[in-house]
């Protein structure tokens, strides 16, 4: 019997010590930057649990309950005894609790149990009731894919890619990719200026990859969609050094597909485009500086891309960009006894990206067909990321109290610039109302332009936007965490404090928008004799300040079963370029519940559930045009003659606005002066925050299979964005004895057309935060006397109230043997509801928060359906197989259905919008009903090589992404009426986008 105890134990055992991925790993009650080891064994008992690479050791007794823990343990490999005895080995993942018992839960077979071998961790963490999933750099290495957090991400179930217009960003559990959190060393490092970035750690330096796609715990916060937490790897008392170098070769990248029209007429040439050689090489070296008390490790890591060639798409300019990031990390660790330790950790992540321009050829010259690079026109200069400081202390008070405190500053750039081919520089300076140096932006509207009738009038701007030189983002948190066990009771508590500030600014390159065409709402017909000036500045220092408290409790109500218990009250304050707070939400509740249950009381089989509330705070980016200084002005003149080399126009006469008879207006009430922060949002706002309700289950198959599912269900319960109908706010103003002859703010009053009103009351703000189906009060100056009236205007006054529901069903596997694991996961999934969370992919929008999708009515007729990141089915497969002892394959499967398809056009009534509408030739297409993409396949293969002449010191390894180079369509133009209204059936649905090229990867590494 004890034969058959240790035949089962040893296999259970090397299982566990191979896979660090786990799909429902992770307790409860853990920190994001250490684990814990815990188990069963007789009252009385003395355990020990040691790391034989850093010499730190602690040992506790176990209670009258005969359970203990060992809470807050860096990561890595201990050994773990009792009473002195036999060592076995348990691996310590981030945010996941190791089990190890040395009796039984009946505490009858001691002695059977107790000589199992070593590494007795199980599989399943029954303490979990998270949806997580770890990846070390072991098993990244082994798989092929590309190096970096998002890529990683994807391979956790319910993760899909978001729309390119956004980057490389994942898309969790339907919400949009600006609902996620990025750590890293338990230092934030997402971008909370639009949540849609976040610091690039060098990726060499990454030891493990947490990836928590639902039910977290009260602990962390701030996300409706997903949470990733990065560690980085760490000194021990061996000596290690090493380095690196991944070449992607521009030869062997294969040419992407260019894109047609409906009728097959081609619309972009891409043969010419490139995706410039990419090499990135690292260096490395660990060790201790004082044994079995100091150790350092530290890496630097360089990459650089040659110019990856862009042609244009219609007449302009083609792009060359190329990038250099010279990177490094500094990881120490002072284990000061056994009882505190402290950590630090450095990192840089600087890019700097060059774009060159160059005006673009054609062999035909009416179509854009086969582009060709011309004269050099000039390069823009951008440059992001900085560095990051963390110092985190840990001290075992007790055998049952631990507690931790973490400090960090980090500072990133967000710089802009670019300099002409005749050296002209343009440059903004972040003052709004001060001139701005450079090229204007040239926009040729003439229908003889258009129609390719006459050479289009051009200029000199490389981009339209320009930011600022000085533009960056800084954060500066603490947090402090404490542990107890109190019996049956894990007690946890802490309080994060996080203030960001953002230096922001935007603003037309040269200042300016120049239009030349006709204007036939406003009488101008002669495409000829008028020009019309947009002038669009914003800039100011912005800041969010963020506070938590949160408590929660993992009880063991009997040995087999465990209730979680948690609790987060979050405070959200936003601040303008004054420092003046326009947002404040205090102590925002957010409970989470959940439970699992060890069924066999074995670990081989849990079922646990979990519902929760989370909260996501307001970004920076809305503080820099909604509540701080911007203006937006338009103005008309006749002209005489065009600036050869900028393309302005020249003897200019102001005229009169037709439309309003003003000769200068100010769209969207932007004076260039400051806003009165009590204006800007609703008094009673609440955050955006949703209701997640998991069940799942976990049941290890073999020795070597685990097959586990979940059902998840999450639902918007509210969402903020903005809201700029003036009309209620008129409707109110009138019924509460406001008289238009007053100069109620609005002239002429057309309730029709809500773009063409002038708005001139600087004491009004044009748009409004609130929460979309809620009732609203603001307060504003209606008739400009200085005196702020309270208007409260009802919910469907402004429109629908903000919907959205996301629901799966998540079948995961996961196979480990001696030579191979393969891991996988089907996910059905339903996204559906009136807004996508953040930001608006169906249309590329950007301005997190502040979509365009809540500002009028009639933009949500039709609106309710599936969004833009439902993808019905997604499956996903990898793994990797030693066939010798030093060759290794891997591969990467990914097979995922489209994603709707809108039919978006002029409202047939209202149309300030123009074509934004869910509205084609007058009739209502309601989102997601004008079909789906097509599914998409992709397969990854690698294979790696380590010669037994080195000692497996060296590896070459070749990675070949998107075997069979299918370029399926992943984006179409959803516009079935074109911007005068004109049914465009051949454009509509005609593809934008299509999955990246073949490209392959190769690596020589050398370690010791």
């Amino acid at each position: 019997m004890a034969s058959n105890y240790l035949s089962k134990g040893l296999k259970r055992s090397a299982l566990a010590v191979a896979m660090g991925l786990c799909f429902a790993g992770g307790v409860q009650a853990q920190s994001n930057t250490a684990g814990a080891v815990t188990g069963r064994a007789s009252t009385g008992d003395t355990i020990t649990i040691t790391n034989p690479a850093t010499g730190f050791s602690r040992t506790t007794t176990v209670g009258a309950d005969g359970s203990y823990r060992f809470s807050q343990l860096p990561t890595g490999q201990y050994q773990i005894s009792r009473n002195g005895a036999s060592l076995r080995t348990v691996t310590v993942n981030v945010g996941s609790a190791s089990t190890v018992d040395f009796v039984s839960s009946d505490a009858k077979t001691l002695d059977a149990v107790t000589v199992v071998g070593t590494g007795a961790i199980n599989p399943i963490d029954v303490a979990s009731v998270e949806s997580t999933t770890i990846l070390t750099a072991q098993q990244i290495a082994r798989i092929p894919v590309a190096r970096d957090a998002t890529s990683v991400a994807l391979l956790a179930p319910g993760t899909v890619r978001g729309d390119a217009a956004f980057g490389n960003l994942a898309s969790f559990g339907g919400s949009s990719v600006a609902e996620n959190q990025y750590y890293f060393n338990g230092f934030n490092i997402t971008n909370t200026f639009n949540n849609l970035g976040f610091s690039r750690i060098p990726f060499e330096a990454i030891a493990e990859q947490q990836v928590k796609t639902g039910g977290y715990g009260a602990e962390f916060g701030r996300s409706t969609g997903g949470v990733v937490n990065q560690i980085s790897k760490r000194g021990s008392n061996d000596f290690h050094a090493g380095g690196n170098l991944f070449w992607t070769p521009e030869s062997l990248n294969s040419t992407p597909k260019s894109f047609y029209l409906n009728d097959g007429t081609l619309n972009a040439d891409r043969s010419n485009n490139t995706v410039g050689t990419v090499l990135t090489g690292a260096l490395w070296a660990s060790g201790p500086l004082v044994r079995d008390r100091l150790f350092a490790y530290g890496l630097i890591q360089y990459t650089k891309e040659d110019d990856s060639k862009t042609m244009s798409s219609s007449r302009g300019f083609s792009r060359a960009e190329s990038s250099k990031q010279p990177n490094w990390l500094l990881k120490l660790d002072w284990n000061i006894n056994d009882n505190n330790i402290l950590e630090f950790t450095g990192i840089s992540d600087e890019r700097k990206y060059e774009t060159k321009y160059y005006s673009t050829t054609y062999s035909d010259p009416i179509l854009p067909l086969n582009p060709n690079f011309d004269q050099y026109k000039g390069t823009e200069y951008n440059k992001f990321g900085g560095d990051i400081y963390v110092l985190k202390y840990t001290g075992y008070i007790t055998d049952n109290f631990t507690v931790s405190a973490l400090g960090g500053h980090g500072e990133s750039k967000r710089s802009n610039y670019s300099v002409t081919s005749t050296g002209i520089v343009n440059s903004y300076d972040g003052v709004v109302g001060s001139p701005v140096s450079g090229c204007p932006v040239i926009v040729d509207a003439r229908p003889s332009a258009v129609n390719k009738l006459v050479p289009p009038i051009t200029g000199c701007s490389l981009a339209n936007f320009l930011g600022r030189p000085d533009a960056k983002d800084t954060r500066d948190q603490y947090r402090i965490d404490a542990e107890w066990q109190l019996g049956s009771h894990l007690l946890r508590g802490g309080v994060d404090i996080d203030n960001f500030k953002s230096v922001a600014g935007q603003s037309y390159s040269g200042g300016i928008v120049w239009r030349y065409g006709r204007y036939p709402r406003t009488g101008i017909t002669d495409e000829n004799t008028v020009v019309r000036k947009r002038v669009f500045q914003s800039g100011s220092t912005v800041q969010v300040d963020q506070r938590a408290y949160y408590i929660e409790d993992s009880w063991s109500i009997t040995p087999n079963f465990i209730a979680y218990l948690g609790a987060r009250w979050d405070t959200f304050e936003n601040k303008n370029g004054d420092g003046q707070t326009f947002v404040k939400i205090s102590n925002q509740f957010a409970p989470r519940l959940g439970f699992s249950w060890d069924v066999d009381g074995d670990s081989s089989f849990k079922v646990f559930g979990n519902a929760g509330r989370y909260a996501l705070p307001l970004t920076a980016t809305v503080a820099v045009r909604g509540a701080s200084k911007s203006l937006f002005s338009e103005q008309y003149y006749t002209y005489t003659g065009i600036d050869p080399v900028t393309g302005a126009p020249t003897g200019l006469t102001l005229i009169n606005n037709p439309a309003n008879g003003r000769p200068i207006r100010y769209l969207n009430n932007e004076f260039g002066v400051g806003k009165n922060p009590q204006t800007i949002a609703d008094l009673n706002l609440k955050p955006m925050y949703q209701d997640e309700f998991i069940i799942g289950l976990q049941k290890e198959l073999t020795n070597n299979i685990t097959l586990g599912a979940r059902a998840i269900h999450r639902s918007l319960k509210a969402a903020i964005d903005d809201t700029c109908d003036y009309r209620p706010i008129i409707d109110w103003a009138l019924a509460n004895g406001f008289s238009d002859a007053g100069g109620i703010f609005i002239e002429p009053q057309d309730k029709t057309q809500p773009n063409d009103i002038a708005v001139y009351n600087p004491g009004f703000a044009f748009c409004h935060l609130y929460n979309p189906g809620r009732d609203a009060t603001f307060k504003m100056d209606i008739n400009g006397d200085g005196q702020l009236e309270e208007v409260h205007i009802a919910a469907d006054k402004f429109g629908p109230k903000a919907k959205r529901k996301y629901t799966a069903l998540e079948v995961f596997f996961e196979g480990h043997w001696d030579r191979a694991f393969l891991q996988g996961s089907y996910t059905f999934a339903k996204s559906i509801g009136n807004t996508e969370g953040g930001v608006k992919s169906d249309i590329g929008q950007s301005d997190t928060g502040t979509t365009q999708d809540f500002d009028y009515p009639e933009l949500m007729e039709g609106a309710y359906g599936y969004l833009p990141n439902d993808r019905r089915h997604s499956l996903k497969l990898f793994g990797s197989y030693e066939v010798t002892d030093t060759i290794t394959v891997g591969a990467n499967l990914l097979v995922q259905s489209g994603r709707p398809v809108n039919c978006f056009g002029f409202h047939p009534v209202n149309s300030g919008y123009g074509n934004s509408y869910f509205y084609c030739q007058g009739k209502l297409v309601p989102r997601g009903t004008a079909g789906t993409t097509p599914w998409t396949r992709k397969l990854d293969l690698n294979v790696a090589w380590r010669p037994a002449f080195a000692d497996k010191h060296l590896t070459f390894k070749v990675d070949v992404f998107n075997v069979f180079n299918n370029q399926g369509v992943v984006s179409v133009n959803e516009f079935g009426e074109d911007a005068a209204a004109n049914w465009q059936p051949n454009v509509w649905k005609s593809p934008t986008g299509y999955q990246t090229p073949r490209s392959v990867r190769f690596m020589v590494q050398y370690d010791f």
